[in-house]
């Protein structure tokens, strides 16, 4: 699909938006455009009378009466009057209409977002998709606002003045036509050599985005190991390509209003010559009145084209934004097939029923093909059957790996960076979708169960904490919305984490900003700790949770985890050995492969890869 296409396409969709969500504002604003245009004119035509029928045969008369040409001004200024009243209205319009759309696709890039799978957000910088949010909505807030009202306005009004110069004159009316096309034909040859660079600024200025975001992040790290001057560096090379898709986008840009200027001032010119020999000449007969209108709707006529071509740069910058925007926006969304789903249940007469009682007790919800419901009690027992997986069809990373999980058995996983810990853990929560084998959750293909439901059955407490704009209360209710107050207490309390919270100045209602930079290390993944235990589920997964925090911290840590993984299934990533030592089985893995597998004391006694890394003659990388 060529650039001409997407560009039409996106056009088309772009003013979707417009006509159909604001139908009704917007054929209010046509219409005060048709009437403005309409009115401005008109008062050239008013004009022709005026001199011809008013002013020229006044200039005769010994004692003149002006009463008919006060009249006839007093009906042109009301008409201009209307035109601007009606212009002021469409503006204002235009500035709900396109406040409006900029909300609606704004909700709708944030509703696609939280749809779209993990692996867009792995493969696509944060700062990048960031600047569809700002850069490229602000691009179409202009245009819809300010340029698209005027390019409507200015098509209305070179019909309006083409009819009103037929009316005049049509040789002269055809005149204007053949020079008017050539202004076209030469700005439609500047506008075209500048579209395409505009795309490259809007990605260009995505990229720099995503680096400041990616350094602002780093910034400790940068000043540690002393990159500032490489930073720099690669700022200077993203920065000079920016100025230079900007420079080439306005290089052609910025000259096409001059140009339009100057081509409409030889017009005007041409025809008042053109006019003036073809009257003299006697091939065609105009009045005074009507060369002078005539002159002046070919001055109106030319402002039209050059508004038009003024707004082109922001029309282009615009689609530019929105083609970026759309293609957010037609990613796949992640696919769910799943229709087992998890409900509130309890046992009657041994039996497992729903219910709409919390009662601690879940069950999976499993419907038949044949239209019978079966339903299975949650409790975690997790199995992998020969699972291969591979981000990319032509790199696996991990081969044919099967283990199992029992409710409240504890695996851990330990091997070197790359080895797939994170990557099984990912599969788990249908992050991504395995290539070929099986991994069934309580006797269930997990790809039957809808992943709401089956992220929900599990917990996570990651090394990177993420911590939200709002109180503590409400970051650890992130883990189950339905929470009392009483529970987020009871989930900080499983966490060691009540004591400190009741130590800052406002308690659970602390506000936390800066994804909780006000507390320690050990206190944000404490929190985090409390947050899964809100969401009281039967599956548990940590990865390598107290990895960034010293040993003292550890300690608490570690007893608040020991607390949440009691009656678990837990499953388990660290780079601490000390820490998976209690493990009912620890796997080591090496390139997508489990090497070794059992209890700590056995793959001690077999002095194998696991007996290295614990003793030390190996090191995890």
């Amino acid at each position: 699909m060529n650039k001409q296409k997407i560009r039409k396409g996106t056009t088309k969709r772009l003013l979707r938006y417009v006509t159909q969500n604001f139908k009704k504002l917007f054929i209010i604003v046509f219409i005060c455009i048709v009437i403005s245009s309409v009115a401005n004119s008109s008062g050239s035509l008013f004009l022709q009378r005026i001199i011809d029928d008013y002013i020229i045969p006044l200039l005769g008369e010994e004692n003149p009466v002006y009463t008919g040409l006060l009249k006839m001004i007093g009906i042109m200024t009301i008409i201009y009057l209307i035109g601007v009243i009606c212009t002021f209205l469409y503006n204002r319009i235009m500035t709900v209409i396109s406040q409006g759309v900029l909300k609606k696709i704004r909700d709708e890039m944030f509703d696609k977002m939280e749809k779209l799978p993990i692996r867009y957000f792995d493969t696509h910088s944060h700062g990048d998709i960031m600047s569809h949010y700002t850069n490229d909505t602000d691009t179409l807030r202009q245009m819809i606002s300010q340029s698209l009202p005027m390019l409507i306005s200015s098509v209305m009004t070179l019909i309006a003045i083409f009819i009103a110069m037929l009316y005049l004159n049509p040789i002269m009316a055809l005149l204007v036509v053949f020079f008017t096309f050539l202004i076209v034909l030469t700005t439609k040859f500047v506008a075209g050599k500048s579209s395409k660079h505009f795309i490259n600024q809007q990605k260009s200025l995505g990229e720099v985005d995503g680096f400041i975001e990616e350094m602002l992040n780093g910034q400790k790290v940068i000043k540690v190991f002393t990159h500032e001057e490489k930073a720099k560096e690669e700022f200077d090379k993203l920065n000079d390509k920016l100025n230079y898709d900007m420079y080439k986008a306005n290089k052609y840009a910025n000259i096409m209003g001059p140009i339009a200027i100057n081509l409409g001032n030889l017009q005007y010119v041409l025809i008042a010559i053109v006019g003036t020999v073809l009257t003299l000449n006697g091939t065609i007969s105009l009045t005074v009145g009507t060369l002078i209108s005539f002159l002046q709707l070919t001055r109106h006529f030319a402002q039209p084209i050059n508004q038009i071509m003024n707004n082109l740069n922001s029309v282009i910058l615009a689609l530019a934004g929105a083609g970026r925007i759309f293609e957010m926006m037609d990613e796949e969304p992640e696919k769910d097939e799943g229709y087992v789903t998890l409900v509130n249940a309890k046992k009657v007469d041994g039996k497992i029923v729903e219910t709409e009682e919390r009662t601690g007790m879940w069950a999976w919800k499993h419907p038949h093909h044949d239209g019978t419901l079966t339903y299975v009690e949650l409790k975690g027992h997790i199995e992998l059957v020969n699972v291969v997986f591979g981000y990319s069809k032509d790199k696996i990373v991990l081969h044919n790996i099967s283990l199992y999980a029992k409710p409240g058995q504890k695996i851990a996983f330990v091997g070197a960076t790359g080895a797939g810990k994170t990557t099984i853990t990912n599969l788990l929560n249908r992050f991504y979708d395995i290539e070929d084998g099986k991994i069934r959750y309580d006797g269930i293909n997990i790809t039957k169960i809808k992943k709401g439901d089956l992220r929900r059955s599990l917990g996570m407490v990651l090394q990177d904490v993420n911590l939200f704009t709002g109180t503590i209360k409400e970051n650890i209710r992130y883990g189950n919305k339905l929470a009392t107050d009483e529970e987020v207490i009871a989930a900080a309390k499983l966490a060691n984490a009540h004591d400190f919270i009741m130590r800052l100045p406002n308690g659970y209602d602390t506000v936390l900003t800066g994804n909780g930079s006000e507390l320690s290390q050990g206190q944000r993944q404490l929190i985090s700790i409390a947050r899964a235990a809100a969401g009281d589920p039967p599956v548990m997964i940590l990865d390598e949770a107290t990895s960034s925090i010293d040993t003292r911290t550890e300690k608490i840590v570690q007893d608040g985890m020991d607390k949440l993984m009691e009656g678990r299934t837990v499953f388990v990533i660290a780079h601490r050995l000390s820490t998976v030592r209690n493990s009912k089985a620890i796997m080591v893995l090496d390139h997508g492969r489990i090497i070794e597998r059992g209890e700590h004391d056995f793959l001690i006694s077999q002095k194998g890869v696991y007996y290295q890394l614990y003793t030390g003659a190996f090191e995890l990388e």
